[in-house]
C-alpha cells in the first residue's frame, strides 16, 4: 500500500496499539491526536483510509468527517466510546463507511479496515474509469490519451467535479471553489464554463458525456 492508514485518536496507547496491529497486517500507519491537524494532513497526503475518533481535542470527528466528504471519498471508519452515539451518527448520514464502538479488539479493527478497503477497491473501477488524467502542477487534462486545451478555470472546475464522481454540486458550491476571492459573478457564469468544457470534451471524445446536468440542482461528473 502506497498511502497509510491514518489513525486519529487522542489516546496514545490505543493509537499505538492499533498502529502496531495494522503494521503487522502489512499496512503503513500514521497517528494524529488533535482534530485540528486532520484536514491539513490529508490535503498534504491523502491516506488510504481514516480511523476517525468521534471525541477529539480541537475538533470533533463529526465536523471533520463532514468537511472531508466535501472534497474526498477516502474511506472513513468512525470510532466512538459511546454506543448510544451510533444511531445518531447513522442518522446524520455523514458518509462514513463503517463504525466501531469502544472497547474493541485490535484484530476487529484490522478486519474492518481490510473489509472497507476491499469494498473501496472493488467499487473503484466502476465509478472512476481510467479515462481522465489530471496533472495539477501543469494544469494538464488528458482524456482517453488526448490533451484537452482548458483554461485555468475550466481545469479547476473539471478537477473539482471529477474528485467525487456522482456527487452533485450546486452552482454556488462551484463558484465558491472557482472564485475563492468571493468576486461578484452571475451564477450563469458556471453554466458558460460547463458549456465550454463539454464542447472541448466532445471534440476529443464525442461518444461519452462525463459532466451531467441535474435539473434544478447543479452538475455532477459521471463517466458512466
Amino acid at each position: 500500500m502506497n498511502s497509510p492508514v491514518l489513525i486519529v485518536e487522542d489516546e496514545p496507547k490505543l493509537a499505538r496499539l492499533m498502529s502496531n496491529y495494522l503494521q503487522q497486517a502489512g499496512y503503513e500507519a500514521e497517528c494524529l491526536e488533535n482534530g485540528l491537524e486532520v484536514l491539513p494532513r490529508i490535503r498534504e497526503r491523502m491516506p488510504a483510509l481514516i480511523l476517525l475518533d468521534l471525541m477529539l481535542p480541537g475538533r470533533n470527528g463529526v465536523d471533520i468527517c463532514k468537511d472531508i466528504r466535501s472534497f474526498s471519498s477516502v474511506p472513513i471508519i468512525m470510532v466512538t466510546a459511546r454506543i448510544e452515539e451510533i444511531d445518531r451518527l447513522l442518522g446524520l448520514e455523514l458518509g462514513a463507511d463503517d463504525y466501531i464502538c469502544k472497547p474493541f479488539s485490535p484484530r476487529e479493527v484490522v478486519a474492518r479496515v481490510k473489509a472497507v478497503l476491499r469494498r473501496s477497491s472493488e467499487q473503484l473501477p466502476s465509478i472512476v474509469p481510467p479515462v481522465l488524467q489530471l496533472d495539477e502542477n501543469r494544469l494538464l487534462a488528458i482524456l482517453r490519451g488526448q490533451e484537452l486545451e482548458l483554461t485555468v478555470v475550466e481545469f479547476n472546475l473539471l478537477e473539482f467535479l471529477s474528485a467525487n464522481p456522482g456527487r452533485i454540486y450546486g452552482r454556488e458550491q462551484l463558484m465558491d471553489h472557482i472564485y475563492p476571492d468571493q468576486r461578484i459573478v452571475s451564477d450563469r457564469t458556471i453554466d458558460s464554463h460547463i458549456k465550454n468544457l463539454r464542447r472541448k470534451i466532445a471534440c476529443v471524445s464525442p461518444d461519452i458525456e462525463v459532466i451531467h446536468s441535474v435539473y434544478g440542482v447543479g452538475y455532477k461528473y459521471d463517466p458512466q
